[in-house]
């Protein structure tokens, strides 16, 4: 088994249509991961059909039982979150902290588990697919990329262990993109010929070094700025960061996307066939050999 983190340091770059290509070409060859649990999109472009869902709890609320209760308001004292009001818990406000449990005398106050979310088991026609929805203003959205992940790699052990798991990252170097990125075999970093694409990226890079992942970096739209373009290979080369492709700007890719389908699944214009070199070069560095390559490509054209 293999795991690649598709990631981009910032939205809007093109990590999610890159992913999409990815589950396309490597079809029946792939698992597919959407660790965007914020915001999930991957679904938009692999129409899963959904096979098991399960829901996620991932923090607690607290409730309190009203006829213990002694009105000491020791517990509204110590809330430093003043969830707590007039000795009546909001919801809204509780983060689950656990202190009004742990001062009320009376042991009115307890914690339970609350449902913040939901994980999808999926098929798609290109392979199995996890994907999940955090619900607004949820927390823990680590833990969900985490559950995500563990079953993404039990369904790629289902099958002798010789798929690549292929994970759709969220934007930025937060919790989620920390759980996207532990224990993968390669980050690819996809970023954009803007200033602030060249500054997220090198965020995501250093992300990348602590965990001793190794990055490639490509660069979707180069040819929307090329002086930036040049700036950033001229990074990656003088910080000996493997450059694996540019990817132009394609009104296909639009229009694929308007249709709902990755671009390399129906157009073999600019942006497919730069996308399509990408993907081999992310094959040679996972060392899974020419003959899934091959098996890729049969599919894939």
């Amino acid at each position: 088994m293999k795991q690649v983190a598709v990631i981009s340091g910032k939205g809007g770059t093109g990590k999610t249509t890159l992913a999409a290509s990815f589950a396309v070409l490597g079809r029946n060859q792939v698992v597919i991961a959407d660790a965007d649990v914020d915001a999930p999109d991957l679904h938009l472009l692999l129409s899963p059909q959904v096979l098991q869902s399960e829901e996620f709890f991932g923090s607690k609320i607290a409730i309190m039982d009203e006829n213990k209760c002694t009105e000491c308001a020791e517990c509204e004292r110590h809330c430093r979150f003043e969830a707590i009001k007039d000795l009546r818990i909001d919801p809204l406000h509780c983060e689950g902290c656990g202190v009004c449990a742990y001062v009320c005398p009376e042991e009115a106050i307890t914690l339970q588990d609350e449902r913040t979310g939901d994980v999808y088991t999926s098929e798609t026609k290109f392979g199995p697919m996890v994907h999940a929805n955090l619900y607004p203003g949820s927390e823990a959205s680590g833990k969900l990329v985490t559950q995500v992940r563990n079953l993404a790699q039990r369904l790629c052990l289902e099958h002798d262990g010789g798929l690549i798991v292929i994970i759709d990252g969220p934007p930025g170097i937060g919790c989620p993109v920390i759980a996207s990125l532990a224990g993968v075999d390669l980050a690819l970093i996809v970023t954009e010929p803007t200033l602030s694409g060249l500054v997220d990226m090198k965020r995501v890079l250093d992300l990348a070094e602590h965990f001793n992942i190794e990055p490639l970096v490509c660069i979707n739209k180069f040819d929307i700025n090329l002086k930036n373009t040049q700036t950033i290979r001229e990074f990656c080369r003088e910080s000996k960061i493997e450059f694996v492709g540019m990817i132009p700007f394609d009104e296909e890719v639009d229009r694929a996307l308007k249709l709902g389908r990755s671009v390399v699944d129906i157009f073999d214009g600019p942006a497919a066939g730069a996308i399509r070199k990408v993907w081999k070069i992310v094959l040679r560095h996972l060392g899974n050999g020419k003959s899934i390559e091959s098996s890729c490509q049969k599919e894939a054209y």
